[in-house]
């Protein structure tokens, strides 16, 4: 049985008194979440305050990227071994602003998977297609690419240490959401994807959805037999909407 996984995405938001008042309505509110694990990936520079308000509690975290190489003059990079150094659990990669807004191809995803993988960290690799793709009946053709992209460079076995989001890039911050079916016939395709190179990859890997998960909308897509919990962007930013959507999903 497959334990649904939260993960709040602060993306570029954030103060140190904005985090302190988050994460302080996020502990208090702990109690009301069932099974569901919980994480945040905050932004960098906030590492260290998140990592000293969430230690010894349910909910871990990680960051939004990581850097595929481990050291040296890379300025403005950040390594996996960095994160690891402030406990980190999860590092997002290949998140839709990655590649649309920095032009990340699918092989650079794939060597920040592994350089993820190689240090401890479990990546949350973000695969999705755009508006144009879903209209020319292509989601599934760029969701295999972008999946084929870390399987050739990593091997099936290295998602045994990961998860997977199905983030809709028409869905992600636009208020659009694809509806519980479409989401459920994407996740079904990825699992049935993997389950051709590995059944028991494909039977234990958490799948989430990211695009534009609402507490309203939460519990009609957590019930979907493929998807394990959410990639969660705006409402992870209010403390009392992310609670309902981890509520959704324990």
């Amino acid at each position: 049985m497959r334990t649904p996984l939260v993960a709040g995405n602060w993306k570029m938001n954030g103060s140190l008194a904005e985090n302190e008042s988050l994460l302080t309505a996020l502990l208090d509110g702990l109690d009301r979440v069932g099974k569901a694990e919980i994480a945040v990936c905050v932004p960098y520079v906030y590492i260290p305050q998140v990592a000293q308000m969430l230690k010894g509690s349910r909910v871990a975290w990680g960051a939004q990227d990581v850097a595929k190489e481990e050291q040296g003059a890379f300025t403005g990079e950040v390594s996996a071994s960095m994160l690891r150094d402030f406990q980190c659990t999860y590092a997002i990669v290949g998140h839709s602003e990655r590649r649309s807004l920095y032009g990340e191809s699918d092989e650079l995803v794939a060597l920040k998977f592994a350089a993820a993988i190689e240090k401890g960290l479990v990546p949350i690799l973000c695969v999705g297609e755009l508006l144009e793709e879903r209209e020319r009946g292509t989601t599934e053709a760029v969701v295999e690419r972008q999946l084929k992209a870390v399987v050739e460079h990593c091997g099936i076995d290295s998602f045994a240490a990961a998860v997977i989001a199905y983030e809709p890039v028409w869905a992600i911050g636009t208020g659009k959401t694809a509806t519980p079916r479409q989401a459920q016939d994407v996740h079904a395709f990825i699992r049935g994807w993997l389950a051709e190179q590995s059944e028991t990859v494909a039977s234990e890997i958490r799948i989430l959805y990211g695009g534009s998960v609402k507490a309203a909308n939460a519990a009609e897509l957590f019930v979907q037999d493929d998807i394990d919990g959410g990639l969660i962007g705006g409402a992870s930013l209010n403390a009392e909407e992310f609670l309902k959507i981890c509520e959704a999903a324990g």
